[in-house]
């Protein structure tokens, strides 16, 4: 297990990292003004999850597969692209209004919002990639296991991304609810989430491997 101080250094740099917005925040922030503070919590949920199974692939050395076989980096990119653009379309094709009591959004089930959060992360080949970068340099072989300190960064980045996430969705669902009586364009949250879906897509397809 790291040490102390090697936990420290790890949590601030973790701090750092959280609370630059970035992918994650953004789908957290727009599904908790589209759909409430319980589908953001289950959005974060599903990432936190994601960062678990990169640790844990970290750890047994498969990240190293998308260094190693750019194809392979390829493949898990463009399935990411299009796995989004699904999440936009469908988010597009449901019907009715995210801010009306009875709405096709706030029917989507727990398990399919943590699931998109969880294939999100999973789908996105950067996040292998920042988790084979920085991890390593806080794991020790003298201190045990390296899966079992892998597992224990994963904890300790997803501790402090459930308090920065968590004010990200507590302040999503209080607009939210401010927004609740707003008429004029009733598919509008619609809109946003599936621009949100679209614009990840975009950001992965156009973006680079560093």
């Amino acid at each position: 297990m790291p040490d102390f101080s090697t936990l420290i250094l790890f949590a601030g740099a973790a701090l750092v990292l959280t609370a630059t917005p970035g992918p994650d925040m953004l789908l957290i922030a727009s599904r908790s003004i589209s759909q409430g503070r319980s589908a953001g919590f289950l959005t974060y949920a599903g990432i936190a999850a994601g960062t678990y199974c990169h640790a844990l692939a970290a750890g047994l050395g498969l990240s190293q597969l998308f260094v190693a076989v750019p194809v392979a980096y390829e493949i898990v990119r463009w399935a990411g692209c299009a796995y989004l653009l699904y999440l936009a379309y469908k988010t597009l094709r449901s019907e009715g209004s995210a801010f009306a009591p009875s709405t096709a959004l706030r029917k989507i089930s727990n398990r399919r919002i943590f699931t998109e959060g969880l294939l999100t992360n999973l789908l996105n080949p950067k996040v292998a990639l920042f988790v084979l970068a920085l991890f390593p340099q806080f794991v020790n072989p003298a201190h045990g296991s390296l899966l079992l300190q892998m597992v224990v960064l994963a904890t300790v980045l997803n501790g402090i991304g459930f308090l920065v996430n968590g004010a990200v969705v507590m302040l999503g669902s209080r607009i939210q609810r401010s927004l609740s009586g707003f008429r004029r364009f009733p598919r509008l949250p619609q809109y946003l989430l599936a621009t949100v879906f679209a614009g990840l897509a975009a950001r992965l397809a156009l973006g680079t491997r560093n």
